[in-house]
């Protein structure tokens, strides 16, 4: 059986890895097929990387939280490149209704006041009055976890990579993880431009992302080590993937400078852009056309989802399962899929899918 999954960013890298993973038993062979010269050279690139399940639903669907519940073992266990110093929100003084709206929406934090945010990010004593402290969360540097992932494909038996590759195989499945290139067989499909900037100071030491909430211009800062620090990210409803503009690098050094006085000081090390695929709802979709699945729609939250779906088309490949949370085609045509995979399911029940 001879599986192809098309496109090397995260949900590319997860969906080949669950697979081959899975599919070791049944004797699949996993073929991934990307076109650039090596892995996450897309949005997953400038990803900002915190596995923030529970921060994320001030603005996202219960599912996303759901979902993005399983990225915390996958980044922490089975490809352990994560590290879970938890997230930190928090608000200027005349922002704190936003800060009492986002405890609202959100779940599984712990209220902090002027003192214990001092005593979790001494950089940000006397700063704010207080903040909500996400401990369960983690985050990482994307490029490296995308490297690292990759090498754990090039070590197994049953997965073959081709670069630089602008055809597909014959295969007995395709699984399409192309992003945003892939609208033209998913024309509901919409770009969300979101640029980011790295910044390098030596003033600022901080353990885990903190988030600043502003009814306009929100912002986080995720620490990437040795003085490094990622600023994101901008949401704008246009498709240009490479133009990052001016009004955008001011509101970002501004909000960070808001988090910090010392960022009006740090050297700009790196800015970049891409376009997010997101489908109208802003939810993650597993669409099938044939023998084609379609992995999609990630949004904003690729890191934190792309495990949960890799691992879902894995269980209806090989056990012919069906998740209606993200499974959005014909139902006969799905009922005939589970059918497909009854035996399966009765002869691998311990196979841990």
């Amino acid at each position: 059986m001879l599986i192809c999954v098309i496109g090397a960013g995260v949900a590319g890298l997860t969906a080949a890895f669950e697979i081959a993973r899975v599919g070791a038993p049944f004797g699949a062979e996993v073929e991934l097929i990307e076109k650039a010269a090596g892995p996450g050279r897309g949005c997953s690139h400038y990803a900002g990387g915190m596995i923030a399940p529970w921060c994320e639903l001030e603005s996202a669907e219960p599912i996303v939280a759901t979902l993005g519940e399983e990225a915390l073992a996958f980044w922490t266990q089975q490809v352990p490149v994560a590290t879970i110093a938890g997230s930190l929100v928090v608000a200027p003084p005349r922002d704190r209704a936003e800060l009492s709206e986002f405890s609202r929406r959100t779940r599984r934090f712990e209220r902090l006041d002027e003192d214990g945010l001092a005593a979790l990010e001494p950089a940000l004593a006397g700063r704010f009055s207080g903040g909500l402290y996400f401990r369960e969360e983690a985050h990482l540097e994307p490029r490296a976890a995308m490297r690292a992932l990759f090498e754990r494909l090039e070590t197994m038996d049953n997965v073959r990579i081709r670069l630089c590759a602008e055809s597909a195989p014959q295969a007995d499945w395709t699984i399409d993880c192309r992003g945003f290139s892939a609208r033209g067989e998913l024309p509901e499909l919409r770009g969300v431009k979101g640029e980011m900037l790295v910044l390098r100071s030596e003033e600022i030491e901080l353990s885990r992302p903190v988030r600043m909430l502003h009814p306009r211009h929100p912002v986080y800062i995720v620490p990437r080590g040795e003085g490094v620090f990622m600023v994101g990210a901008t949401m704008i409803e246009n498709e240009e993937r490479s133009r990052v503009t001016a009004r955008s690098i001011v509101e970002l050094v501004n909000s960070a400078f808001a988090i910090h006085p010392a960022f009006a000081e740090a050297e700009i090390v790196e800015t970049g852009s891409d376009v997010r695929p997101a489908f109208p709802d802003n939810l993650p979709r597993i669409s099938r056309r044939g023998h084609t699945l379609y992995v999609n729609g990630l949004y904003r939250h690729g890191f934190l989802l792309a495990p949960a779906l890799a691992r879902r088309v894995a269980r209806f490949l090989f056990a012919g399962e069906f998740f209606p949370e993200v499974m959005n085609a014909d139902q006969g045509e799905w009922a005939d899929a589970r059918g497909r995979g009854a035996h399966a399911r009765a002869a691998h029940r311990g196979i841990g899918l």
